[in-house]
């Protein structure tokens, strides 16, 4: 039922005031109407209040209600008061100064941030009306006339009188307390509720913006991928037609086919890549002509491109070849995609390669390995590059293990495993 200083339904606003005003205009004629009635009718005969004590204690049941929301403790105590006065004072009206007091107590247990004090009032406001209850019953029982005759029912009628009163009162007293808690809960859980609605939509914002920056990441990658090995090859036959064009026309012309076909394919890839995107960006599912699917079979078109690239290259596949899921596929094409691409670039002008695919029992494991040194370009085992990065999280995508750095006997180690079940 509590709540924490960081939250309170108060103070309220200039239409909730203007509410209670209302509210009070209403039960104030509504008063004076059953006063009146009830003064013709000689509720308290001979004994009932003067007329002008009646207006007073009309307007003083009725007018604390107009501030009921804005120092709901104090008009609990003040109507509290009130209610006590004119039932002393002979007021004629029994019946709608009892809502006077519901609502005062209502409104402290529904709309008081500080809950030990609401709880606090409304127990001294409740504990007073019931003592004075038990005084008066105790003042009809020293009151031998002011009993009713007892006819030999089965309770005596003043203890049934007694009795009826107190029940009335639990009742009375309870249904306002229940009545204010309840509505000081519901608050609180609508409070709680708007807090989380908030707590969401600014989730969703950040895994939006989150989307974001990883499709960002995504087409960095794709584009890493495309491009990172057409260009070295393209860079290292460019060279090779640069040193021998002078005197080896045929070798030349042969580097620069070779720059031709890997524009082309880089071209090719790019274009295939951008219409994935698209299919994307629209909602399409067909993944197939997507660069990022190339699969398993293109591995030996990479080993070609290195010894075109003047790197003898060893290109050897292990075990049964069989179906390997389109995921795995195209992980295992793009890390020996990438690891191809850092022979070109890192492992010197003569170092040899091996690309290997094996096939196991549970997966499919992808290895590029060369015994070079990497001279014009520091390799270390951080994969701190955008390559080395791309490629333990194509790994990790896929549930896979990647050993990326370099070996014992010199050259540098790629080893890729994935799982296929």
């Amino acid at each position: 039922m509590g709540t924490t200083a960081e939250w309170s339904r108060l103070p309220v606003g200039r239409r909730e005031f203007r509410q209670d005003a209302l509210l009070a205009l209403v039960l104030g004629a509504g008063l004076a109407i059953t006063t009146m009635l009830y003064g013709s009718a000689g509720t308290y005969g001979d004994d009932q209040a003067a007329w002008w004590v009646s207006a007073l204690l009309v307007v003083a049941n009725a007018a604390p209600v107009a501030f009921r929301r804005r120092w709901p403790m104090t008009m609990a105590v003040v109507s509290a008061l009130a209610f006590a006065a004119t039932q002393i004072l002979h007021v004629p009206e029994v019946f709608l100064v009892n809502f006077t007091l519901f609502i005062a107590l209502y409104t402290v247990g529904a709309w008081c941030s500080d809950r030990v004090r609401a709880e606090v009032v409304r127990w001294v406001v409740i504990g007073g009306m019931f003592a004075w209850l038990f005084v008066a019953i105790a003042f009809g029982w020293a009151v031998p006339n002011a009993l009713p005759n007892d006819d030999g029912g089965l309770i005596p009628p003043y203890i049934a009188l007694s009795l009826l009163n107190i029940v009335i009162n639990v009742i009375y007293f309870g249904a306002a307390w229940y009545a204010g808690n309840r509505a000081w809960a519901s608050a609180v859980a609508k409070h709680e509720l708007d807090l989380r609605t908030a707590e969401l939509a600014a989730e969703r914002e950040r895994s939006a913006a989150q989307a974001v920056t990883i499709e960002r990441v995504r087409i960095a990658r794709e584009l890493h991928d495309v491009v990172a090995h057409h260009v070295s090859l393209m860079g290292v036959q460019a060279g090779a037609a640069r040193r021998v064009i002078g005197h080896d026309p045929e070798q030349a012309t042969a580097s620069l086919g070779v720059v031709e076909q890997s524009a082309r394919t880089a071209v090719e890839e790019l274009r295939r890549m951008l219409g994935t995107l698209r299919a994307d960006e629209d909602g399409g599912d067909d993944v197939r002509a997507a660069p990022s699917t190339e699969g398993l079979g293109r591995i030996g078109e990479l080993a070609d491109s290195a010894r075109t690239a003047g790197h003898p290259t060893e290109y050897v596949v292990v075990g049964s070849v069989r179906d390997v899921p389109p995921t795995v596929s195209a992980v295992a094409y793009r890390i020996a995609q990438e690891a191809v691409t850092n022979v070109l670039k890192h492992a010197g002008p003569t170092a040899r390669a091996d690309v290997r695919v094996r096939y196991l029992d549970d997966g499919l494991e992808v290895e590029v390995t060369d015994d070079g040194h990497g001279d014009r370009a520091p390799r270390n085992t951080a994969g701190s590059g955008l390559g080395h990065v791309g490629m333990r999280e194509r790994v990790a995508a896929v549930g896979g293990r990647i050993e990326i750095g370099p070996r014992a006997r010199g050259g540098w180690l790629v080893r890729a495993w994935l799982p296929t079940t």
